[in-house]
This record gives structure tokens, sequence and C-alpha cells, in this order.
């Protein structure tokens, strides 16, 4: 079922009044459009990942790269959807990190950005 504003009344499980530019551990996920299965698949109980989900993987390990100061923690990738924890040590921007990851993996993916 997509989005319907009119049914789906979405909430921000964000805490109000924090500063969310500070240090920290942030809990990131990142869902495909429509929830579609485009990472791979649940097999016996047991994440296989398509060519898709490797690249999501990947980039995720690879964004230590271009952010040398940040600490990536445990994630996974699942059919629809990556979870993951990153840590922004103090004196680092979190503005920009989220434009890197999703951004390079729509340029692998063949897709392009929707406002």
């Amino acid at each position: 079922m997509k989005y319907n504003p009119g049914i789906h009344h979405r909430r921000s499980i964000r805490l109000q009044g924090y500063d969310y530019s500070r240090a920290g551990l942030y809990f990131v996920t990142i869902c495909t459009r429509d929830r579609l299965c485009l990472f791979g698949k649940i097999q016996n109980g047991k994440m296989i990942l398509n060519d898709a989900g490797t690249m999501i993987e990947r980039q995720w390990q690879e964004l230590i790269n271009h952010f040398e100061k940040n600490k990536l923690h445990e994630f996974i990738v699942m059919p629809n959807h990556f979870h993951g924890i990153i840590e922004f040590p103090v004196g680092v921007p979190l503005v920009g990190t989220q434009n890197v990851f999703a951004g390079t993996h729509n340029v692998s993916a063949g897709t392009r950005d929707v406002p």
C-alpha cells in the first residue's frame, strides 16, 4: 500500500529539543522506495544479498573514506531497508554524510534523486 497522508499519520521519532548536530552515536535507517525488496532475499533465515545489496554494504563500509574521523559500528542490509550505527565525534559536522551515502548508491544503481 502506498503512503496516503489521509490514512497514514507519520510521527517523528526524534527527541523533542535534541540538537541532532551534536556528536554521538546515530542509528540510521534507509528504506527502498515503495518498500520493494531490491537488496536481496531471506533464504533459510539468512539474508542473501544481490548485487544492489552488496553495493549498499560496500558503500556503507566506504563511507569512512569520506569522513575519516567518524566511526562505523554495526550494520545490516535487509531486503528492503538498511540499518547502521555511525558515530560522529566532537567537532565533526553531520552535514553531508547522508548525501554522500545516498548520492553514491543512487548513481551506482542507475537511479536518480527525486525531489
